[in-house]
């Protein structure tokens, strides 16, 4: 199943949505630090509420601690970006994809931009910047997960 990754993420309110919308779609959430906020549940409560104690979340204390992970586990990086060279909708996701996001403030630095193996970009309208980094999360891991059948299986109608 492919996994969410946020890179310093600087705001608690967006963190915690990601960690609710994870939690819901049972995704493991990968957080690099540093974060631009103490990572603690009174920052994410409001935006994660209740699904806190259910999202599965691992904390990389640099960006160099997770690349040795991603290397030793052999995973794709996958990074939503503006610079982006193919539509989020046209690339075809793996199902240990590792789909990164980077800080609502500054992106990513062009060191991390350069070691993801692929970049994508969400087409907007002329002359319009980018979507709030939750929305654009939600978009892509929709696409991932509707590409490799890795949505939560329906028990309710």
């Amino acid at each position: 199943m492919p996994d969410l990754v946020l890179y310093q993420p600087d705001i608690p309110q967006n963190t915690g949505t990601m960690l609710r919308m994870a939690a819901c779609l049972n995704v493991k959430v990968h957080l690099i630090e540093p974060a631009g906020f103490p990572l603690s549940d009174h920052a994410l409560r409001r935006a994660g509420m209740d699904y806190l104690e259910r999202a599965a979340l691992i904390r990389h204390v640099t960006w160099a601690a997770f690349e040795a992970w991603r290397e030793a586990e052999g995973r794709r990086l996958v990074l939503a970006s503006t610079r982006g060279s193919i539509a989020y909708t046209r690339l075809d996701y793996a199902p240990d994809d590792l789909l990164m996001l980077g800080r609502e403030t500054a992106g990513v630095p062009e060191s991390v931009h350069a070691a993801a193996d692929a970049r994508v970009l969400i087409p907007m309208a002329e002359g319009l910047r980018s979507l709030n980094v939750a929305i654009s999360a939600a978009m892509i891991l929709g696409e991932a997960l509707r590409q490799t059948g890795n949505f939560p299986t329906v028990t309710r109608v």
